[in-house]
């Protein structure tokens, strides 16, 4: 929840910089949780009608806009490969696995790792959680 209140408080529409993993799908995960929640609320107060759930996405589509492209950031990818979901789909499946790629080793384009910040580090150095 508190990567949820992160991305939509403190980067609400923050395209630069980058996201790890982590913050990306439990960004995600909270948010189909409580659209589920809305399509519930909606179907017992609201029947026939899509308010909350509307509300809801719409209140939250340029937060997931922006933590998706932060996340592509972290790869090394520019957030416009987003419009894959564009392509039914391989797009999807392309997108997808780029979305849960490890982040990059050290500093890119879009600034620098969270996880790796030497450009000497690799996954080895991190096995099992450990520092160096």
């Amino acid at each position: 929840m508190d990567m949820f209140v992160k991305v939509v408080r403190d980067n609400y529409t923050n395209f630069e910089g980058r996201a790890r993993r982590n913050e990306y799908w439990m960004f995600t995960l909270v948010a189909v949780i409580i659209n589920i929640g809305t399509f519930v609320l909606d179907s017992k107060f609201f029947p026939g009608v899509n308010l909350l759930s509307n509300l809801f996405s719409l209140a939250i589509l340029l937060p997931g806009f922006a933590v998706g492209a932060r996340r592509l950031h972290d790869i090394g990818k520019s957030g416009w490969w987003q419009l894959l979901w564009l392509v039914p789909i391989l797009g999807w499946v392309a997108l997808l696995i780029m979305l849960a790629t490890d982040s990059g080793i050290g500093n890119n384009e879009y600034g620098t790792s969270e996880k790796y910040p030497d450009e000497n580090d690799s996954d080895e150095d991190f096995f099992l959680n450990e520092e160096e």
